[in-house]
């Protein structure tokens, strides 16, 4: 096994295939986010979303994709000349990874691409034992999806934080305030079909407990782009209340505890999950 691997692999207790397969999961983000820092990808662009909450803030929950906002609208933007540096990063440490462009079926204006590596292969390298890769079908993938917004709304603002391993290394990522504004449109907006999205919820806990400060401004902005807020009015507040309690009223806790709890290593957490749970959590919550 790689040395820098085995570093970074330490820092996770894993016992079952699935604890190896978040580790791994989030290992491969880490090598991306780093690929992109040498392409000077954070020159045009900012991190957002549950992954980088959990790499650069502690989110104490597994997260699936790496989600991205350009600094500025870029109508044509393309994730694809970022693909090459992203594959020679992975690859010299050791991963054989694939990276796919996503053929768009509509116009949006979110841009998307995979890192796919094969499952299998990639746990026998790190060392994982016969036991846990029984079950693991020999052509199961695991991917990371990158998605990036080619037309922010305004009103955010960024900063730089900066990760230690597998080297020193500086990422550009949404203030918190305004991480919470984007959490916050998902929560209330997201559109899962019937399904709901358990970690949006858990996130909504995980700010209100540690950063409760929610940019309101930046918050009516993707509203708006959405097509979700149509008043002439600015959003409150008081509105936002509202909204977060209606859409509580609406929320079946047992599928977002279902959803959630794979990515959760308590989850005794989710044992509180209520109606009146929620609403004490969203009064906690601070507009500036």
């Amino acid at each position: 096994m790689n040395e820098s691997i085995r570093t970074l692999l330490a820092r996770y207790s894993c016992r079952t295939q699935e604890d190896y397969l978040n580790a791994l999961r989030e290992i491969l983000q880490e090598l991306a986010l780093l690929g992109l820092w040498r392409a000077r990808f954070f020159e045009h662009a900012a991190f957002y979303g549950g992954t980088a909450l959990r790499i650069l803030h502690g989110l104490d929950r597994y997260s699936e994709d790496l989600d991205f906002s350009l600094l500025r609208p870029t109508p044509g933007f393309s994730l694809e000349g970022y693909g090459a540096a992203l594959r020679k990063e992975v690859a010299s440490f050791g991963f054989d990874v694939a990276f796919e462009r996503r053929k768009k079926s509509q116009v949006t204006a979110i841009e998307s691409a995979f890192l796919k590596t094969n499952t299998l292969h990639e746990l026998i390298r790190i060392e994982a034992s016969e036991a846990l890769l029984r079950g693991i079908h020999p052509g199961a993938q695991l991917k990371i999806k990158l998605e990036i917004d080619t037309d922010p709304p305004g009103g955010f603002t960024t900063e730089t934080r900066y990760l230690l391993q597998p080297i020193p290394f500086s990422v550009r990522v949404y203030a918190l305030p305004d991480l919470f504004a984007g959490k916050l449109h998902a929560v209330l907006f997201r559109k899962w079909g019937r399904r709901v999205k358990g970690r949006d919820w858990y996130d909504l806990v995980w700010f209100a407990a540690l950063h409760p400060q929610v940019n309101l401004a930046h918050l009516e902005q993707r509203m708006r782009q959405s097509g979700d807020w149509l008043e002439k009015k600015p959003l409150d507040a008081a509105t936002l209340k509202r909204l977060l309690l209606d859409r509580i009223e609406q929320l079946d806790i047992d599928h977002a505890c279902s959803e959630v709890a794979p990515f959760v290593r308590d989850r005794r957490a989710l044992e509180i999950w209520s109606a009146d749970f929620f609403a004490d959590v969203i009064g906690r919550i601070i507009t500036v």
